[in-house]
C-alpha cells in the first residue's frame, strides 16, 4: 500500500497533510486488519528535521511491530536533472529508520520530454535509478513502481521496464485498471511487466488504484467510483490468477486515504 500523507498540522510544518488517520497507531491497526505485507510511506524532504520526522519514524516503527515491510517512499521531478536531490532527499529519510527499501516514483513519462525526447528522459530516469542505488544504506533496497506499458516501450535489448527492473530490488507494476479479466483488465495488461520481473528474479507487485477518476485520469483507470467490493473482487480474481507466479506478493493499493474513503472510514 502507498502512502501518501501524514497527520502534521500544515500550519505547524507545511509538509504536512493533517491526515489524522495516518497516526502511528491507526495506521499500523489498518495494516493488521487488511493482513499487509508491505507498505511505502511518503517522505517529505528533509523528513530527518521538523515536525514530520518523529512521525515518520514513529510510523515505521508501528508498521513494522505489525510484521509488514516498511518503505519510504517519494519522487520529484527535477530528481531527473539532479539525482544528488535525490540521494539527498533518500538519506534523510533513511536516517535512523529501519527501513526495508526505498520506493521511488519519479514519473518522467508525465512531462513533456517524454513527448520530444523519450530516450534522454529514459536515461535521465535509469541515471537516477543508479545514483540512488549506489549510495542505500545497507540492507536497503531500492524499489521501483513501473507501469505495465513500460515493458512495450523498446529500450536496448529489451524494453523500459527490463532496464529499470536490472537497477531494482523490487517492483511494483503499476496497472491502474478496474478489472482484473477481458483484453483491457488488471491481468492481461500487466501480463509483459509481469513477465519482465519474473525474468529479473525480482520480488514484485501489481498495483491498483483507487483515488477519484478525476485524478485518475478516467473512471476506467480507477475503483474509486466502483467501491470497495469491486476492488475486493476484482484483486482477488488478479491475485488468485498470479497466486504461484514467482516474486508474486500480491496486489499493492494506491493509496491508503482514498481506500479509507472507499471503505467508509474517512
Amino acid at each position: 500500500m502507498w502512502v501518501w500523507d501524514n497527520p502534521v498540522d500544515r500550519a505547524v510544518d507545511p509538509r504536512g497533510t493533517g491526515y489524522a488517520p495516518a497516526e502511528p497507531a491507526q495506521l499500523a491497526a489498518f495494516v493488521r486488519e487488511h493482513g499487509l505485507t508491505t507498505v511505502h510511506l511518503s517522505a517529505p524532504w528533509a523528513s530527518d528535521e521538523g515536525p514530520v520526522a518523529p512521525w515518520l519514524t514513529a510510523a515505521v516503527d508501528a508498521v513494522r511491530a505489525e510484521g509488514a515491510s516498511v518503505g519510504v517512499l517519494g519522487g520529484d521531478p527535477p530528481w531527473l536533472d539532479q539525482p544528488q536531490l535525490a540521494v539527498q532527499w533518500m538519506r534523510a529519510a533513511t536516517h535512523d529508520r529501519a527501513v526495508t527499501h526505498v520506493q521511488l516514483n519519479v514519473e518522467p513519462w508525465t512531462l513533456p520530454a517524454w513527448g520530444t525526447d523519450r530516450a534522454g528522459s529514459v536515461t535521465r530516469w535509469l541515471a537516477l535509478l543508479d545514483a540512488v542505488r549506489a549510495e542505500l544504506p545497507p540492507g536497503v533496497g531500492l524499489g521501483v513502481d513501473v507501469p505495465y506499458w513500460l515493458a512495450w516501450e523498446p529500450w536496448g535489448d529489451g524494453s523500459v521496464a527490463d532496464a529499470a527492473m536490472a537497477r531494482a530490488d523490487r517492483v511494483d507494476v503499476v496497472a491502474f485498471v478496474d478489472h482484473a479479466q477481458g483484453d483491457d483488465g488488471i491481468l492481461a495488461l500487466s501480463a509483459d511487466a509481469v513477465a519482465a520481473a519474473v525474468r529479473a528474479g525480482l520480488p514484485f507487485t501489481v498495483g491498483v488504484e483507487t483515488d477519484t477518476p478525476a485524478v485518475a485520469g478516467g473512471a476506467q483507470w480507477t475503483f474509486g467510483d466502483d467501491g470497495a467490493q469491486a476492488l475486493a473482487r476484482e484483486t482477488a480474481l488478479a491475485a488468485q490468477a498470479l497466486r504461484g507466479t514467482p516474486g508474486f506478493e500480491g496486489i499493492a493499493v494506491q493509496h491508503y486515504r482514498t481506500w479509507r474513503g472507499l471503505l467508509g472510514l474517512g
